[in-house]
């Protein structure tokens, strides 16, 4: 995936003008009624007073925003008896709203419009708003309307009802039923003053002051706190996003399986990065359940040690480099081969055709060193410039580590970032034709994104064959809380051309040598249960060895409060026969508001 920070970032910077102008009109304005809030939100996720004019929209204050999308919140104390009907609704002031204070009751004019966080190619569903508004005090110091408890009961099991066919699968015409979509439940609380209580943090603090919980404990959970993601049907209806109205100097520092105690209360909004999300007034305290970073254990002698790790667009320039390698040495106890992916070229997101990466290798081997790890060799081939994708000019590739002392590297010459790396037999055994070399890398499977690195080893007299990938990215795939359902996933159809290169090339290696040890690693950017894993499996060519993990243990990244594997390890038959075979999902970064990457890495211990 793109990096969560690079994609804020890039958003950002739009959201300004995004929060005026990625809107649904519906209707032209003729004429202003006065309406009730519940007759404004309606019964499905689209107002049917969007595009009209209304006047004298009675309720009090439940928030105000002040900075991002600035506005407040309004709620009518006199809810009508329909539980589709939200009672409370943003209005968007554009500047810092003056003259206005939480406990005030106001009436509202306006013009209703449907604002889409992130634009309409985000496929996000839509936030009914009052727009361009006007407003009168009419009273100050009420009492904010009490709070619509959030939790395990009142959330439903189902995520979301399938979209109208009519509609290209759109849910927005959908009358809402808040009883059996958790969906629809959200969406009929939009605006509304909502609160949730004692709840685990399931997405560590970001850099953004936001982080992710659950209201229910017991969904998919697992021993170290995550809601885990293990297939398309299990949505995790509990999880919620937290931001807050306050001060974000005093926003909790939680990691996963922390928890918020007390009550968390504040207005329902829908943000562009995970949906629903309640934006607190009140804070709940946060308590520490001191989770740690895991070690796993070191190979034996007659154990060879592969490891994954996607170090994060890693540049000479970045401050994290005695991390990873303190990391490496000691969390994944200096594994004998490492496949690295996104390392940048020597000056980073620099953009001027530079594309060797010695420098920022050498920089962590050293790194590694100091800590007190091997003196890892190294290789890699530089790519064309801005030809694989990721941050522009930063040129990421993967790059092998390995440790001299424990394994060799059967150099071949001829491999470059445009030649094909092949099969050839030598001895009776499978070879490959270049070394380091790379699959395919003309194929427009690998249009703007990473070609793997195919490299022959050497462990105690077996060869190995490691192929390094870095598949395409999940960006531009529509969010689980998509006004389209089932949700469309765009960018796996070049992940799946990807694997089927990928898969093609092991087999063969394996016509050529039925047993050779073939091992794919890296960050597929796709599940172990997605059609990718599968392609990659086809016809039993590979295998992928974090399933060997209970379903409880199989993550290696943490996104919108799911926890999900992207980082695989795939074996081939031989190795996985030989049931000799340990794996690890090593929790170092994933969990944690202070990560170094956003990837936990992966670990593989096997006898050749």
């Amino acid at each position: 995936m793109p990096s969560k920070s690079s994609a804020r970032l890039a958003a950002l910077t739009v959201a300004a003008v995004c929060s005026a102008a990625s809107t649904v009109v519906l209707t032209t304005p003729a004429h202003a009624d006065s309406v009730a809030i519940h007759d404004i939100q309606g019964t499905t996720r689209i107002s049917p007073y969007a595009g009209k004019a209304v006047t004298d929209v009675s309720g009090i204050v439940t928030g105000i925003r002040t900075s991002g999308s600035r506005g407040f919140w309004i709620q009518d104390p006199n809810p009508d008896a329909d539980p589709a009907t939200s009672e409370g609704v943003f209005v968007f002031t554009s500047s810092t709203p003056k003259g206005v204070a939480v406990g005030d009751l106001v009436t509202v004019s306006g013009t209703v419009s449907e604002y889409v966080p992130g634009g309409s190619s985000s496929g996000n569903q839509s936030i009914t708003e009052v727009t361009k508004p006007t407003f009168t005090v009419v009273s100050s110091g009420n009492a904010v309307p009490a709070a619509t408890v959030i939790d395990a009961k009142s959330v439903p099991a189902a995520y979301a009802p399938a979209g109208d066919a009519a509609a290209s699968n759109s849910i927005n015409g959908l009358t809402l039923e808040p009883s059996k979509y958790a969906l629809d439940y959200y969406e009929s609380l939009e605006g509304e003053n909502v609160q949730v209580a004692d709840t685990r943090v399931v997405g560590a603090t970001d850099p953004y002051s936001e982080l992710w919980v659950t209201v229910k404990p017991r969904e998919n959970a697992n021993r170290r706190g995550d809601t885990v993601y293990g297939s398309y049907d299990s949505q995790n209806t509990g999880r919620l996003q937290i931001q807050t109205l306050g001060s974000t100097a005093s926003f909790p520092v939680a990691n996963v399986g922390d928890v918020l105690e007390g009550t968390t209360t504040g207005p329902l909004d829908f943000n562009q990065y995970g949906g629903y999300t309640l934006v607190a007034n009140t804070l709940g305290t946060l308590k520490s359940a001191g989770l740690e970073r895991e070690t796993t254990q070191k190979q034996k002698n007659g154990e060879l040690a592969v490891a994954t790790y996607n170090v994060e667009n890693l540049d000479p320039s970045d401050s994290t480099f005695e991390e990873h390698a303190a990391a490496i040495v000691n969390n994944l106890k200096s594994p004998d081969i490492v496949s690295l992916e996104e390392i940048q070229d020597n000056n980073g997101a620099t953009n001027d055709g530079t594309v060797a990466a010695d420098q920022t290798v050498q920089k962590l081997i050293d790194a590694i060193v100091a800590a007190g790890g091997p003196a890892y060799d190294w290789r890699s081939i530089d790519p064309t410039n801005n030809t694989d994708g990721g941050e522009p000019g930063g040129n990421i590739r993967q790059v092998f580590l390995f440790n001299p002392e424990r394994v060799s590297f059967t150099d071949r010459a001829g491999g470059d970032a445009t030649t094909a790396v092949g099969v050839t037999k030598e001895k009776g055994k499978a070879a490959l034709t270049v070394s380091p070399g790379r699959i395919d890398p003309t194929n427009t499977a690998w249009t703007t994104s990473r070609k793997p690195l195919v490299g022959e080893f050497v462990f105690r007299g077996r060869t190995v064959f490691v192929i390094a990938n870095h598949f395409n990215s999940k960006g531009g795939d529509y969010g689980l809380p998509s006004a389209t359902q089932p949700v469309p996933r765009s960018s796996e159809t070049q992940r799946h051309l990807q694997a089927t290169a990928v898969n093609a090339f092991v087999k063969d290696i394996l016509a050529t040598q039925k047993n050779a040890d073939v091992i794919a690693l890296g960050d597929i950017n796709d599940f172990e249960f997605s059609d990718t894993a599968k392609i990659l499996e086809t016809d039993g060519a590979l295998w992928s060895a974090i399933k060997s993990l209970p379903k409880s243990e199989r993550y290696s990244y943490v996104y919108q409060g799911n926890a999900q594997v992207l980082d695989q390890i795939l074996v081939s038959p031989s190795i996985r026969r030989g049931c000799d075979f340990e794996y690890d999902s090593v929790h170092v970064n994933s969990e944690f508001n202070d990560q170094i990457s956003d990837h936990d890495p992966q670990v593989l211990r096997f006898k050749p």
